[in-house]
């Protein structure tokens, strides 16, 4: 039984510190998703949004710094009971995201694996019951070191990972699981292999038969049925391949210029989700960069999902017209880190990526 414990306290450890690092470089990331489980359509509790990055911050440390004292067994009731009630937390909200199909992505892993709504949950129930051994024989949880070493290592741990989150909201994160990291090629993400599964639909039509209502289905063609058809209804059986870029467009009027910008040698893009909430003094500290990039032979776009009214105050700001494209908000988000960012690309392949922080660091 006390070698079952140790196992189990090891592993419940270790993954709570992997889990809690892999949002912490990206706590911006864990806030977005916070953001999602907090809307209107999901958990209703939108006025905790202007709350999500510090809550996101605080949830990820605390559960980082629980997987140091769960190895340590340091504090040993204060641990277990928050490790219970944290994942009686989490286990709810990932059975609610999956039975309601609310979140396609829990995030517990941040981007780096990503996890569907129902492995999440299993995921959680295989945790639960960890955690509940670890609680009913708590007297098993034994410490590693005397207390004043142990305590010096918690505090260590909590510093490094204040040090961490901070890294991760005022410049880029440390580690990048995104398909637009340094060295990506998007054209190449975007691309579906030849072979790849493709999405199965389930085509199911209803008829009139002989007064009799039934449901035949078939996987697209035309039921050879002697009945009057009353409606039907594609039903999604296996999504197939879905390559790692989906939802990134550059749109300008009617017309996406995703491929003319991704053929293009030298591209400044500056993506800004929501100019409205950027910093003016991003964009004065941008002007120089795009007058400079624009003197190399640079092409310089803007994407945003912001409209005219927004775009007019940025022009005021650097005193020049700069040319905007639109793509979805949430492709933006995933884009960069930054509010605005910055990308130099070549034919689509991201050689240069900074928080507006680090335009200092822009080499052209």
């Amino acid at each position: 039984m006390k070698f079952l414990y140790q196992i189990a306290r090891a592993f419940v450890g270790v993954l709570f510190i992997f889990s809690g690092y892999v949002k912490l470089v990206d706590p911006l990331g864990f806030s977005y998703k916070l953001e999602e489980y907090f809307g209107a359509d999901v958990l209703n509790l939108e006025f905790l949004i202007p709350f999500a990055l510090a809550l996101s911050v605080f949830v990820v440390i605390y559960e980082l710094v629980l997987g140091v004292t769960l190895l340590l067994g340091y504090a040993p009731k204060f641990t277990v009971w928050s490790l219970l009630l944290m994942i009686i937390f989490f286990t709810f909200l990932t059975f609610y995201s999956a039975y309601f199909n609310k979140v396609t992505d829990c995030g517990c892993f941040g981007d780096a694996i990503p996890l569907d709504p129902w492995q999440s949950f299993y995921k959680d129930v295989i945790l639960s019951v960890l955690i509940l051994f670890l609680f009913f024989k708590k007297e098993y949880l034994k410490p590693v070191f005397k207390n004043s070493v142990a305590i010096g290592i918690v505090i260590i741990s909590f510093l490094i990972s204040c040090y961490i989150s901070y890294i991760g909201i005022n410049h880029l994160p440390m580690a990048d699981f995104r398909p637009y990291k340094i060295g990506a090629s998007i054209p190449d993400n975007m691309n579906v292999p030849e072979g790849a599964p493709k999405a199965v639909y389930d085509y199911n039509w209803k008829f009139n038969i002989n007064g009799e209502e039934k449901v035949i289905t078939t996987q697209g063609s035309y039921p050879e049925v002697d009945g009057e058809l009353i409606s039907f209804e594609t039903e999604l059986i296996d999504e197939g391949y879905i390559p790692p870029i989906h939802d990134f467009s550059l749109v300008k009027g009617d017309e996406d210029f995703i491929e003319f910008f991704m053929a293009e040698e030298k591209l400044l893009m500056i993506p800004a989700y929501d100019l409205a909430l950027t910093d003016e003094q991003a964009w004065q500290d941008l002007k120089p960069v795009i007058l400079d990039a624009e003197a190399k032979g640079y092409s310089v776009i803007i994407v945003t999902s912001s409209g005219e009214k927004d775009q007019k105050r940025i022009n005021e700001i650097v005193q020049k017209e700069l040319d905007y494209y639109n793509a979805d908000e949430t492709a933006i988000k995933t884009i960069v880190r930054s509010n605005p960012g910055i990308l130099v690309l070549n034919q689509g392949l991201i050689s240069q990526k900074l928080h507006w922080h680090d335009v200092g660091e822009l080499a052209f």
